[in-house]
């Protein structure tokens, strides 16, 4: 254990604390058993240990952050950890990356019911299956999601912004983006910041190497499916070489109206396959699926619109650059879909929570399209200012 606290140590001591991710300070961390999940590289990682190091310093005794991918872990149980911590005082324990120990839920949960006064938290994969493995945490855990920087995050993140400044709620932007626009450019020059955003903003990791960040996504994109994909899923190398290839496939056909016969012949699968590796794509955080409002079994039928995760996937697989309005629809949907839920509607591009319509362009689009529908809304990129429902694109990234 002592090689475990000294590794952990020397971790607090590197985490640098200028920027911290938006979801550092909605989480509880006072829950007794509270899950972050998300895609790889997105900071989940080091928003754990600028919260420890925040709290209780560089070298805390009674508290322990310890990554489950840790050699140490081939001949230890976790189980056995956590009772050696709690003997010794130990009070909250942090884990990483626990889809890479193969009992981690059954273990978990022995900790939490045996040890009442240990606080857990733990992040894994975004395809991570909380509520549907094998021991039941549904009743016992808090689970919050992590998504790659927003159009804010980009900006703190780069100086250009502020720390304080906080995001807008949704109904704010609509009824007010006028005034938030103008007060906004005040301080930043948003439309080549926005452009850089799309090109390289939505991981953090941008920074280490811009000229080589393409490659790291995709470099990303494979150690998810090769690693992160087995770990969570019982799934063999066929098909993990089909899902790659269904990625690949659908990089160069977005925003993609789906035909799933078509599509499972050239990806050389069974339709069912096909919509499998569809929902794990999605749960990857690789592509967004649009769909039409529904619920229950309804939402398993095939998605209307096929988009990729966010646009640095476009940039990353394009050999030119991508379709313009393939990334002004998928910088909206991927901004909107973290905290509403974003349908597909025949009228207009995009349907959010069930009442407002968005339809996406450059700034000369008309309101031809939407002038007969209520609670609807052009999203223009190139507009620094809009005017009544023509709201400028690069305002949504201000949702989180």
């Amino acid at each position: 254990m002592k090689q475990l606290f000294l590794a952990f140590y020397r971790k607090l001591e590197e985490t640098d604390m200028r920027f911290e991710r938006y979801l550092k300070s909605q989480i509880d961390w006072n829950n007794r058993l509270t899950a972050i999940t998300g895609a790889r590289g997105t900071g989940k990682t080091t928003m754990l240990l600028q919260h420890i190091k925040e709290l209780y310093g560089n070298n805390p005794e009674d508290v322990l952050f310890v990554s489950l991918d840790n050699i140490y872990f081939s001949t230890n149980k976790l189980y056995s950890l956590a009772d050696d911590f709690y003997s010794l005082g130990g009070k909250e324990l942090y884990l990483d990356e626990v889809h890479k120990y193969p009992t981690w839920a059954q273990e978990i949960k022995n900790i939490y019911d045996d040890f009442p006064k240990l606080k857990m938290v733990f992040t894994g994969s975004s395809m991570l299956q909380i509520f549907k493995a094998d021991a039941d945490l549904s009743r016992r855990v808090r689970h919050f999601q992590l998504f790659g920087l927003s159009f804010r995050e980009f900006l703190i993140f780069e100086g250009l912004l502020r720390k304080s400044q906080t995001p807008f709620l949704l109904e704010e932007i609509l009824e007010n983006h006028v005034s938030i626009a103008q007060k906004l450019i005040r301080e930043i020059t948003p439309l080549p910041a926005f452009q850089k955003y799309l090109q390289y903003g939505y991981y953090p990791y941008y920074q280490e190497d811009i000229a080589g960040y393409g490659e790291r996504v995709l470099q990303t994109f494979n150690t998810v499916m090769e690693s992160d994909l087995p770990n969570v899923e019982n799934i063999d190398f066929y098909s993990i070489n089909r899902i790659k290839k269904l990625f690949y496939i659908l990089s160069e056909m977005v925003p993609f109206t789906p035909n799933i016969s078509q599509l499972s012949q050239m990806v050389d699968v069974t339709r069912t396959s096909l919509m499998n590796y569809l929902q794990l794509l999605e749960k990857s955080h690789s592509v967004l699926l649009l769909r039409q409002k529904a619920t229950g079994i309804r939402q398993m039928v095939k998605p209307e619109k096929i988009y990729l995760q966010n646009t640095n996937y476009s940039y990353a697989l394009s050999a030119e650059n991508p379709e313009i309005g393939n990334l002004r629809e998928t910088f909206f949907f991927n901004q909107l879909q973290q905290n509403h839920k974003v349908t597909y509607t025949k009228q207009t591009d995009f349907c959010v929570d069930g009442k407002y319509y968005f339809e996406i362009g450059g700034k000369n689009k008309t309101t031809k399209q939407i002038k007969e529908l209520d609670n609807a809304f052009l999203a223009l990129d190139g507009l620094t200012t809009g005017f009544r429902n023509e709201i400028p694109l690069w305002i949504f990234g201000f949702l989180y």
